[in-house]
């Protein structure tokens, strides 16, 4: 089993920036495969992001892409979305998701998942 715990979320202008970070308990880090999916009020959970065991493979919604970039250090247990040029329809609460077989789109495979961080994009 894996724990994960988010941070890095809060209130910031449209065309900003912030970094969410999510630890990983556990030493066996490196073989999940690491995801963020974001729901907003009244929406369901949807993809934003995921990554490979290595890091080098990565995948992003089509409204992320571009703006967006996940990344994890595996010798620190943690994964990163690097969140730039944010709008306020990215407002939402955002989770980390592991998975030992999927780091694909379907939020419904990811088997463990953190309580979630606020993002808050002002207009």
């Amino acid at each position: 089993q894996v724990q994960l715990v988010e941070s890095g979320g809060g209130l910031v202008q449209a065309g900003g920036s912030l970094r969410l970070s999510c630890a990983a308990s556990g030493r066996t880090f490196s073989t999940y495969f690491m995801g963020w999916a974001r729901q907003a009020p009244g929406k369901e959970r949807e993809f934003v992001a995921s990554i490979g065991w290595s890091g080098t493979s990565r995948n992003y919604a089509d409204s992320v892409k571009g703006r967006f970039t996940i990344s994890r250090d595996n010798a620190k247990n943690t994964v990163y979305l690097q969140m730039n040029s944010l709008k306020p329809e990215d407002t939402a609460v955002y989770y980390c998701a592991a998975d030992r077989s999927y780091y694909g789109s379907r939020t419904y495979e990811y088997d463990y998942w953190g309580q979630g961080t606020q993002v808050t994009v002002s207009s």
